[in-house]
């Protein structure tokens, strides 16, 4: 007898894939904005030394918030989410790109 709201076994694993997967991405996300923070690029090196740590510690927040949001629905029986995630984190790396090889 199967009880109708509660998840499959099949579902429960890939539910646990997309959560260990969205948090490697989020450790990469992360790694990224450190390092596009650490390049001195000179945009960022035109900005004031408070306009850095705010811009950093914004960044940070931010990239938190989006890292919780995706692990929660994951839990939450959203699997599928982790092609948003990681579509997110092609995009910052992109951008990422971009400013550290000094093509922006």
């Amino acid at each position: 007898m199967t009880v109708p709201n509660r998840p499959t076994q099949r579902h429960s694993v890939a539910v646990g894939y997309a959560t260990a997967i969205i948090f490697l991405l989020g450790i990469a996300n992360f790694a990224i904005n450190r390092a596009v923070f650490d390049s001195d690029h000179p945009l960022l090196a035109r900005l004031p030394q408070v306009s850095r740590a705010m811009g950093r510690r914004a960044a940070l927040a931010s990239e938190f918030a989006v890292l919780f949001f995706a692990l929660l629905l994951s839990v939450e029986g959203w699997p599928g989410f982790v092609w948003a995630y990681a579509l997110y984190t092609i995009f910052n790396a992109g951008a990422a790109w971009l400013i550290l090889t000094r093509r922006v």
